[in-house]
């Protein structure tokens, strides 16, 4: 009979995989607007107003988004490879059902963008503020929201896999019947739940997240907690 060596593996959860996207040499865009299901390869965006444009189901492959403004943008459906969005800003961007693979988006302004049912897949998400993100259904393998803020993001039915917040801002965030699988939240500079917090089967939080989100876990459970 085998002897136990009286120590348990520790479990670890697996790390979310970031893009590395190499940029080759662009050329400026030089056109009047998008283009539905336009085809943008090797482009560089620059301060490009962008707004109320149709770009739906349009292609950016190894592409650069410099400053351009995306004010109700209409680009659902649109597939983003290899790329990256510096410092974009705009309210009521359609991104619905978009594909975002091997993207960076970097310091970013946005507010109200609409992102459920989009596939994003090794996308990472650094700095900037994002009011209102919409990820409802969406699904999220390998993305790394990092040094941001996230203001009521909506999770809601949403598929996370390796998926980390580090020093990102949740607040009033909706994990509604969302599914999770090796999301780490410990290192979220501030972990705010609105509803869903016990859809957290899959992910990893702190000692210290765990007594925050007590009241919350009680309250789920159906416990009073009284002094």
């Amino acid at each position: 009979m085998a002897r136990s060596s009286g120590k348990t593996a520790k479990q670890t959860i697996a790390a979310a995989r970031r893009p590395e996207v190499r940029l080759p040499p662009l050329v400026p865009y030089d056109g009047a607007g998008l283009e539905p299901d336009g085809d943008y390869d090797g482009v560089r965006f620059a301060a490009t107003d962008l707004s109320d444009g149709s770009g739906r189901g349009a292609r950016f492959m190894d592409c650069a988004l410099d400053g351009c403004t995306l004010d109700r943008a209409g680009l659902g459906r649109a597939r983003f490879m290899d790329s990256v969005l510096t410092g974009v800003r705009g309210v009521g961007t359609d991104l619905a059902e978009a594909s975002l693979r091997d993207v960076e988006v970097v310091d970013a302004r946005l507010g109200g963008v609409q992102l459920h049912g989009a596939v994003l897949e090794r996308v990472l998400v650094r700095g900037g503020k994002i009011d209102y993100l919409n990820l409802r259904e969406a699904r999220l393998t390998d993305v790394v929201f990092e040094g941001c803020v996230l203001s009521e993001p909506d999770f809601g039915g949403a598929r996370l896999a390796r998926v980390e917040f580090r020093d990102c801002v949740l607040r009033r965030a909706d994990f509604s019947s969302a599914r999770m699988e090796s999301v780490d939240l410990r290192a979220a500079a501030e972990l705010d739940i609105a509803r869903g917090v016990e859809r957290l089967a899959g992910a990893v939080i702190s000692p210290v997240q765990l007594m925050d989100l007590a009241p919350a876990f009680a309250a789920q459970i159906g416990v009073r907690v009284e002094a």
